[in-house]
């Protein structure tokens, strides 16, 4: 039997998948599931259309992966940047016609504390591991009056933080932390970071809450 590569970096394994390859998501424990990119792939469907009609003005898409939701705000007239780490991503989400630029998000980001709108679509809640220091973070990225749009999973998840790895042909990545974070756990997380709940919106299955700064 062939070894498995186990070392390789996380952007790699995940561009890989980016263009067809299927692509496992590996826990701890060995638990694996298929990750969903022919999701991330496609153009946006009505389930996120809803996600989207949540997004006012200049839209930050953070995570933006291959730009399914910067690329819909961008032919709706929407002014959107997207952002995401994997330059595969950015070839791709730049394809669709949505302005987009390879950049952490703890990273100087462009329009800083002016963006009506960043987006967390796709669990990005659970980029970095933490999503308190992460929102904190997006908290410095949108205007006073902004707000946050985050996808977020169901009820009864709570916060639930595990260290997974991403497998396909070219081998599995370095682990990493991921974080979901249910409905029922978002007002703690986002009061910790300095915001607040105004409304939780479910459709098709998935559920969002709509986050602003606390006053």
């Amino acid at each position: 039997m062939t070894a498995v590569d186990t070392r390789l970096p996380v952007a790699k394994v995940f561009a890989s998948a980016l263009r067809g390859a299927p692509c496992l998501l590996v826990e701890a424990d060995g638990a694996e599931g298929l990750l969903p990119t022919h999701v991330w792939t496609r153009r946006a469907d009505s389930s996120d259309e809803v996600l989207l009609g949540l997004c006012g003005g200049p839209t930050l898409d953070i995570g933006c992966g291959p730009g399914r939701m910067t690329g819909a705000l961008a032919r709706r007239g929407q002014v959107v940047l997207g952002i995401d780490l994997v330059p595969e991503a950015v070839r791709l989400s730049l394809g669709r016609g949505g302005a987009t630029l390879l950049r952490d998000v703890f990273e100087p980001v462009p329009g800083e504390g002016r963006w009506e709108t960043a987006l967390l679509a796709d669990g990005n809640i659970g980029i970095g591991g933490d999503p308190v220091a992460l929102l904190a973070r997006v908290r410095e990225l949108i205007a006073p009056e902004g707000r946050v749009v985050v996808e977020l999973s169901a009820p009864g998840t709570g916060v639930r933080t595990r260290h997974v790895s991403l497998e396909t042909v070219l081998g599995r990545s370095l682990p990493f932390p991921w974080t979901e974070v249910g409905t029922d756990a978002i007002a703690a997380v986002a009061g910790a970071a300095g915001l607040r709940s105004v409304g939780e919106h479910r459709s098709e299955g998935r559920y969002a809450a709509v986050l602003e700064v606390a006053r």
